[in-house]
């Protein structure tokens, strides 16, 4: 098992590094481009990487899969995996078509609006609701365990999807901020689900983590390529489908700590306000003299460079991915 995990992360890995030249190239050419606002004279960049990230989720889940099926002669738990390749699909593409809407002056992508986001996220939940993923006892603290029948098909996993794909698309703006907390908290959450005995959850977990890690190489300043909600969505959509699939719904809620924050602080701002800001002699400058979102406690100073906040904002993601291990190990 962990030969063909081995194999399949590196065939992750390699497909997105192979295949990102390719999409950068093509994605200007069809004008799929906004402006980057942390760089002098805001040049423009491709986005909707995560159209790339998926393929090479796809094709890392899909030998897995073929292996399995005519090597080990097994197709246990397999229908978990092809309902997780759907599920990421359909959320992924999502996600495409709320990059496709960009203003007119490149400035970013205005999106689909906030009440269409839930609405066709929520489809992405189908495949996971109809084989009935996971385990519908659930233990909360303080009120204990119980089951919720039918309920956790129909009601919590489609409101988990919704949840998690639009709340980790609060969280960006930055020139690698997205893929390395995808990273960090995927990274974490997959050694996790290992070790308590969840190996889909695991395989699904390390295989986006070799995607990842291959477009992180395009993405990290000075950026080559931007994730777009395409990515965003599909890495909401891979945090909710490991914590349904290997029931590490506990888990998947401290590595996600720093995104409920985020959550209340653009609520401050109504929901409208960007996280990032401008550049000024190498310098980001907040756009607000109040904090909005995350990135702010260390924009609205104006002396961090636009790698010294990423860094920032991934080492806050680190400490929360830690009190996993000191409260649920």
């Amino acid at each position: 098992m962990k030969i063909i995990l081995s194999f399949s992360v590196v065939i992750a890995f390699l497909s997105v590094y192979f295949l990102i030249p390719w999409a950068i190239k093509y994605l200007k050419q069809i004008g799929l481009v906004v402006k980057d606002q942390h760089k002098e004279g805001k040049p423009l960049i491709p986005i909707s990487g995560g159209i790339v990230v998926f393929l090479g989720i796809f094709f890392g889940i899909m030998f897995t899969v073929f292996t399995q099926t005519f090597y080990y002669h097994s197709t246990n738990r397999l229908i978990d995996l092809l309902a997780f390749s759907s599920s990421i699909f359909l959320i992924t593409f999502v996600g495409f078509v709320d990059d496709l809407l960009i203003r007119k002056d490149k400035e970013s992508s205005f999106g689909l609006k906030q009440w269409q986001k839930p609405l066709l996220t929520v489809v992405a939940a189908v495949p996971l609701m109809v084989i009935n993923a996971g385990q519908t006892y659930i233990s909360l603290p303080l009120i204990g365990g119980f089951d919720v029948g039918i309920l956790y098909p129909l009601l919590l996993i489609p409101v988990g999807v919704v949840g998690a794909s639009n709340m980790i698309n609060l969280l960006g703006g930055f020139n690698g901020l997205e893929a390395g907390l995808g990273l960090i908290y995927i990274g974490n959450l997959s050694i996790f689900a290992w070790y308590v005995g969840s190996p889909n959850a695991a395989i699904i977990g390390l295989v986006t983590c070799g995607a990842l890690l291959a477009f992180l190489l395009f993405n990290t300043p000075p950026a080559k390529i931007f994730p777009g909600d395409s990515l965003t969505y599909l890495l909401g959509g891979v945090l909710v489908s490991m914590a349904i699939i290997g029931n590490i719904e506990r888990a998947a809620l401290i590595v996600s700590i720093p995104f409920f924050i985020e959550f209340i602080l653009k609520l401050r701002g109504k929901l409208k306000k960007q996280s990032y800001g401008t550049i000024k002699d190498g310098k980001i400058h907040s756009l607000y003299d109040k904090i909005y979102s995350i990135p702010h406690f260390f924009t609205i100073q104006n002396k961090f460079t636009e790698k010294q906040v990423v860094f920032f904002v991934w080492l806050i993601e680190l400490f929360c991915c830690s009190l996993l291990w000191i409260f649920l190990v």
